[in-house]
């Protein structure tokens, strides 16, 4: 589900996989649906390659979302732009067990967007 879903740096959203060129990936924004090449020198990672730091163990990014689309029955969440304040409590709630001294708010707002985002284009399918 995630592994072709793709955050690429100095790109707006994520990026769908489109397919593999000899120099470049060729993706797709999954917010304007434009597609572009994405060479190897752009810091490119795949959602399910991301975790969270936890008390104990890292936590899989998927395991974020799953636990964000059964609070939210399926739906989007609030905005990333929420305050500060409203984004901790809220990510406090789904992930209680968070590192509180390495997940800051700048990481909280970019999975909230991207689980809106993913939502949105109906592509997080926990039935595996």
């Amino acid at each position: 589900m995630l592994k072709e879903i793709l955050s690429i740096s100095g790109k707006p959203g994520l990026q769908k996989l489109i397919s593999n060129s000899s120099n470049a990936l060729i993706v797709e924004s999954l917010i304007d649906g434009k597609r572009f090449p994405a060479y190897s020198n752009a810091k490119i990672i795949a959602l399910e390659d991301i975790s969270i730091y936890t008390e104990t163990e890292d936590m899989p990014l998927k395991d974020v979302f799953k636990r964000m689309y059964n609070k939210e029955g399926g739906h989007q969440t609030l905005s990333h732009k929420e305050s500060n304040d409203k984004i901790t409590s809220y990510f406090s709630e789904i992930v209680p067990e968070y590192d509180k001294d390495r997940v800051y708010t700048s990481d909280m707002k970019k999975i909230i967007q991207w689980y809106n985002l993913l939502v949105s284009k109906n592509l997080l399918n926990f039935e595996e």
